[in-house]
């Protein structure tokens, strides 16, 4: 069990590991090199661009400019400037709400903190049951700050009950006004936008078969039957992984020919010139640049003939389409209702919007949906399971007493002058690495189930992730742990002393989620704005494999926020202060520490780095709120099954009656708000028609529906007119000019300005002729 010293000694490491992350971050943000990792957002929006290098070559490497060093701490002001609202025009309501969550911690657990200290360490501290006890059991000084060391069947104990109803119900008061903010935001947030394509556009899924129609007609005959007043068009859905694969390698070879192109334009007396063979190492050698138009004009006819034998086949066509409406109160009411007497058969949900599809799965039959399911529960059943194993190993760490008393032959290898390192840093370390690859795999099993939506992807990902952390992390950690480190007591004790030897070791683990806290919740968020993984592949890229400026927009890594990750472990931390709050309150602290730290770095972080994949307006929030009040209810079944063994079984009644009102508030904010993160209301969707002057839609937002759910495989069909002018790309800088390529003004209404690069495409389709614009960063 890690001492008063090992948890300095851990405490001392990550402090230290903190702030070398911090000092070398605000020194490595200052070079011109690393500009584009560290500033990622801001170029992304225009808001900052590549300047020429001052101070000769050395300048494009290294800021010559000795001012800046001297103020090279100002990034920690700044990133606390941007308003909330500014915040939501910059980055989005997700990640608004996100940092909500850092601020509900802060509200939470600081007045918790102050009450918990000057009201229950006392009691605790002046209870001397450990004294007593530390020949049968391995104790630390901490430990004698926890409820443990209260006297079986004192009065004493009556405070921790009485501080569980206060922080109960502080902690139910803050949920509730920050559900009541978030949901003002969003519906705020929903209000405030234009025309968006998926407040118009609904997703149909399982469209029956009928023999001698086409998967198109039946959607068009059944929504014009039964929708006529609303019913706009519809966008078919295609399985199209050969086309896909196809794209990919153009859109490899359209890059080749950019780059010899731009090298031709720097040296025009010597054209470029390649070989034949494999990757340009053998065979005849050809002009590089006549050489790749080929490839690509062979290439398109090849997309031509696939895409035409996919419209063509009956079997491409998936059982699935995205119908648009012309009005949004039109869209509600298919969306929210049920469109058949066959309550399987033509199922329709609001379509994500474009960003959020994830058009593989859009291809999965909906009766394989609920295997899927299935086969991945038990999967994850069987994940747990198995992660049981590293965690016990990690406990055997942080409990090398439990070990040397039950094995006496182990104290030369326990003994030695570097068990405050095992004990007090090394526990919490291994169990961030054994959960390093966790989230992928979680991933990979979401995508199995078959969701539609990357923001629901991640929301099932992030719930798989929570109940892992809650069953492995925290029971996981508490069962095992305490096995081992009272592992001399339960061998050698008669078995009605394992009830209070467990009641008594329960709170002494916090000493191990201390030092998790510290490594994870510390030098962790330390390490995220480090950015040490991005910088280091940048410039590999930097160095090996940039040719063009896409290849330069695609080094830079965008990212967004790791939700599938990032929110478990917001919510074990919630867990962890929640449940020792009122058991050892010396904990807290160290929570605090995590929260305001952790909202000051993704503050920053949010404004310069990231860049959302999609907006969902904040539709996790319920998941946030539902898992806090889990932990209040495990909190207290934890307290009263702790009192129980403590003799106190005469104030454990007084406890079963707060679950019961948690409960109880919990069903209250579930009817109150969560129908507005799953619904959109009527009254809403008929006022927002009314404000756009009636239920027409004009010309340009028509052409815009019908092409927003446009299947990937019409991305890049044939291209028409591309012409690059004043093109420059170096390593270092880097400037791209396109002329006009089409009136883009409903894309910048919806989407605001863009920098990237637009290229225009058209392509027949029986009926009709659509053009449309790509960014050049666009994936299939």
């Amino acid at each position: 069990m890690a001492t008063l010293g090992d948890i300095g000694v851990s405490g001392l490491i990550n402090i230290l590991g903190a702030f070398a992350f911090l000092l070398a971050f605000a020194v490595l943000r200052l070079q011109p090199i690393n500009d584009r990792v560290y500033f990622t957002k801001l170029y992304i929006c225009g808001k900052r661009r590549s300047s020429p290098p001052r101070g000769g070559g050395l300048g494009k490497f290294v800021n010559l400019n000795i001012k800046t060093y001297l103020t090279f701490l100002n990034w920690m002001p700044q990133a606390l400037t941007m308003s909330e609202a500014e915040i939501i025009n910059h980055a989005g309501l997700d990640s608004a709400a996100f940092l909500r969550i850092y601020i509900l911690g802060l509200k939470i657990f600081g007045p918790i903190a102050i009450v918990a200290f000057l009201v229950l360490l006392p009691v605790n501290a002046t209870g001397g049951t450990l004294f007593f006890l530390r020949r049968d059991l391995v104790v630390s000084n901490i430990d004698k700050l926890s409820i443990s060391n209260v006297h079986p069947k004192s009065y004493k104990f009556f405070a921790h009950i009485a501080m569980e109803y206060l922080f109960t119900f502080w902690a139910c008061y803050m949920l509730y006004t920050e559900y009541d903010r978030v949901e003002s935001m969003r519906l705020k947030f929903m209000a405030s936008h234009s025309r968006r394509p998926e407040q118009f556009t609904v997703l149909v899924r399982n469209v029956p078969h009928v023999s001698g129609r086409s998967i198109s007609d039946s959607v068009e005959s059944f929504f014009q039957r039964n929708h006529p007043e609303h019913y706009l068009c519809h966008q078919g859905v295609y399985n199209a992984k050969k086309f896909a694969k196809l794209v990919k390698k153009r859109n490899k070879l359209q890059n080749w020919l950019d780059y010899n192109q731009l090298k031709f334009e720097r040296y025009p007396n010597k054209r470029p010139t390649t070989k034949r063979g494999f990757l340009g190492l053998w065979g005849e050698r050809v002009d590089s640049i006549d050489f790749y138009k080929e490839e690509i004009r062979n290439l398109d006819q090849k997309l031509t003939l696939e895409r035409e034998k996919i419209m063509k086949d009956p079997k491409a066509v998936t059982p699935a389409a995205f119908v648009s409406f012309k009005s949004r109160w039109g869209a509600a009411v298919c969306a929210q209702t049920t469109q058949s007497k066959n309550p399987t058969l033509w199922l329709t949900n609001w379509a994500p919007e474009p960003h959020d599809v994830y058009w593989k799965n859009l291809a999965i039959p909906f009766v394989s949906l609920s295997i899927r399911k299935l086969v991945i529960s038990v999967a994850m059943f069987a994940l747990v399971f198995f992660y049981m194993i590293p965690i016990a190993f990690v406990q055997s760490l942080a409990n090398l007493e439990g070990l040397e008393r039950a094995a006496p032959f182990l104290r030369p290898l326990i003994e030695w002058k570097f068990k405050s390192f095992l004990q007090g840093f090394l526990p919490g370390l291994a169990l961030k690495i054994f959960l390093f690859v966790l989230p992928v795999i979680l991933m990979i099993m979401s995508k199995i189930e078959g969701h539609v939506a990357v923001s629901v992807l991640e929301q099932k990902t992030a719930a798989k992730y929570y109940y892992f952390m809650l069953v492995n992390v925290f029971l996981g950690s508490i069962a095992t742990g305490t096995a081992f480190q009272q592992l001399h007591a339960f061998l050698h004790q008669s078995p009605t002393q394992i009830p209070r030897n467990i009641g008594v070791s329960i709170p002494m683990k916090a000493t191990f989620f201390i030092t998790y806290i510290m490594v994870d919740g510390w030098a962790g968020i330390a390490g995220e704005i480090l950015r040490l993984k991005p910088l280091a592949i940048f410039h590999l890229k930097n160095m090996f494999i940039v040719k063009t400026e896409r290849d330069l927009e695609k080094a830079m890594h965008l990212k967004s926020i790791d939700f599938p990750e990032a929110l478990p472990s917001l919510q074990l931390y919630f867990l962890l202060g929640i449940v020792y709050m009122v058991v050892t309150p010396i904990l807290l602290p160290f929570i605090l520490v995590f929260f305001a730290f952790a909202y000051f770095v993704y503050r920053h972080q949010i404004i310069n780095v990231y860049n959302q994949k999609y907006e969902s307006a904040a539709a996790f929030w319920p998941h946030v709120h539902n898992r806090i009040i889990a932990s209040l209810i495990i909190s207290q079944l934890l307290l009263m099954g702790l009192l129980s063994t403590k003799k106190a079984s005469n104030s454990t009644p007084l406890l079963v009656i707060l679950p019961i009102l948690t409960f109880t508030f919990h069903q209250y904010c579930k009817h109150r708000f969560e129908p507005a993160f799953n619904k959109y209301p009527l009254e809403e969707a008929m006022t927002k028609d009314a404000q756009d002057c009636g239920a027409e839609l004009d010309a340009d937002f028509k052409s815009y529906l019908a092409d927003a759910y446009l299947h990937p495989i019409f991305h890049s069909i044939e291209e028409v007119d591309l012409e690059l002018a004043d093109v420059r790309v170096g390593k270092n800088q880097a400037n791209i000019t396109h002329p006009s390529v089409g009136d883009l003004s409903t894309r910048d209404l919806l989407e605001g300005e863009t920098t990237h690069s637009v290229y225009q495409y058209r392509f027949e389709s029986r009926s009709n002729m659509y053009s449309y614009d790509i960014e050049s960063n666009s994936k299939v």
